[in-house]
């Protein structure tokens, strides 16, 4: 897309060539990857990515990874596999305070939001989660988190889909609004993004159809009372200072040596590989012929975080 439209969009792996988007007025696009089954549990395909321009990584998507439980664990339609994370799971958040790149607990459950938490040395991102008071839906952040966060200099982004908004299939920009009031009630609006999920969801809310209608979010919150310095923190300042505290640790832990510890061959045995999300077949050698690195490279293109300049 960025090779495509060079005189709009503007490929970025950090904030300083974020800023340097602004300046030239373009859109900033990262890649992340939505989902850490896409890594089939290898520290190695990890750093490959890394290396590629990936900067985020979502913990899990809807399968508990062999090392991580998903977000469906707290609903009760799944049960836990690692009480959060497992042993594998916590070496892999060192790893990616390492590398540089950032922690998505979008799509995990509450454990392990507080075990990374409790042990990143890096702010985390939700990139596409509301507000769990608002909205009692388990994709949602309860305030206890919410307020975690902002101790540890973190965000979340806020999402628009529907389910995510009011806990049904109808929604309103005001509604939208509303879980933006709340996550700063409880916890400043230093710790809050525009999280959207255009690309991931069947309902938007009526006045926030596209990307087009974004500018009626801002209008709203800026009636509701909102300073242009905070608005200018949720559009974009605030997940720069995120990728700046993110490369700052990298930097910090710059003499530290990767950990290479394979996680035992018995845990990666599970469904949640990297042809979840793929259709079935009953030809295995349809899945099979085609290299591991493939998928990967393919899912890692299909979330990037755009930000545009204000």
């Amino acid at each position: 897309m960025c090779q495509s439209y060079p005189e709009t969009f503007m490929f970025a792996t950090s904030s300083q060539e974020i800023t340097e988007a602004f300046r030239l007025n373009k859109t900033a696009c990262l890649i992340g990857v939505e989902g850490g089954h896409s890594i089939d549990s290898s520290l190695g395909t990890l750093r490959i990515m890394y290396q590629l321009g990936v900067r985020y990584l979502t913990l899990t998507h809807s399968c508990n990874t062999p090392w991580a439980d998903n977000w469906l664990v707290d609903t009760g339609s799944e049960p836990s596999e690692h009480n959060g994370l497992s042993p594998f799971g916590k070496q892999l958040i060192l790893e990616m305070n390492r590398l540089g790149m950032l922690i998505d607990l979008a799509h995990v459950t509450v454990a392990v939001m507080n075990q990374v938490l409790d042990m990143s040395k890096a702010p985390v991102i939700f990139s596409h989660s509301s507000a769990y008071s608002v909205c009692p839906n388990k994709r949602n952040v309860p305030d206890d988190v919410l307020r975690r966060v902002n101790e540890t200099g973190g965000i979340v982004m806020v999402n628009f889909y529907n389910d995510y908004v009011t806990c049904s299939k109808n929604a309103t920009l005001s509604d939208v609004a509303d879980h933006f009031d709340h996550i700063k009630k409880v916890a400043g609006a230093g710790i809050i993004g525009f999280g959207g999920d255009y690309d991931g969801v069947t309902r938007l809310p009526e006045g926030l159809e596209d990307v087009s209608k974004v500018p009626n979010l801002v209008a709203e919150l800026l009636r509701r009372g909102w300073t242009d310095e905070e608005v200018r923190a949720v559009l974009g300042n605030n997940l720069l200072r995120v990728l700046f505290e993110a490369d700052k640790v990298r930097a910090d832990l710059s003499n530290v040596k990767p950990d290479d510890i394979p996680i035992p061959y018995e845990e990666v045995e599970n469904s949640c590989r990297t042809s979840y999300g793929y259709p079935t077949t009953t030809d295995d050698s349809a899945i099979h012929s085609l290299s591991t690195l493939t998928l990967l490279l393919t899912l890692a293109l299909q979330t990037p975080i755009i930000l545009t300049a204000l």
